[in-house]
């Protein structure tokens, strides 16, 4: 099992049509898997909801309108693999948490951005996806 790194803010400018900038939390080389504060925000209540020592697994795979699609789901601290990347999120006034993404995913992924939004239309998990060459209008999927 890969050991937890350490997290370093960064600063990360999110989609065109956003004007602000947004702190960011990503592993010590500034990439991984950037999550901003909203959604750390919301990864921490739906973490909370779920009981017991769970960690959140994020990845690709085939399918979605544009090739990949991406995947999030908690998981059990057991059901890590050696293999997994392991990044550990400490967010400012909430508990830290983990997030596992097998080697194969991120090849697609590392540099993602995960922000989230409330918004009645387009709300939920966004992903801002450095490697894709295109993605489809929902956000969920992509090619690369």
């Amino acid at each position: 099992m890969s050991t937890p790194v350490q997290t370093p803010s960064a600063t990360v400018t999110p989609a065109a049509n956003a004007a602000t900038t947004v702190t960011a939390t990503a592993g010590v080389d500034g990439k991984g898997i950037l999550i901003t504060e909203p959604a750390m925000r919301q990864l921490g209540t739906l973490m909370a909801s779920q009981g017991g020592e769970k960690v959140l697994r994020v990845g690709v795979r085939s399918g979605g309108c544009s090739g990949m699609s991406y995947t999030m789901d908690f998981i059990d601290e057991s059901e890590i693999l050696p293999d997994d990347e392991t990044y550990t999120y400490e967010p400012a006034g909430a508990p830290s948490f983990r997030v596992v993404s097998d080697p194969k995913s991120l090849l697609y992924i590392y540099g993602m951005q995960l922000d989230f939004s409330s918004a009645l239309i387009g709300g939920g998990f966004n992903f801002t996806n450095p490697n894709a060459s295109q993605t489809c209008g929902c956000g969920s999927s992509f090619a690369v």
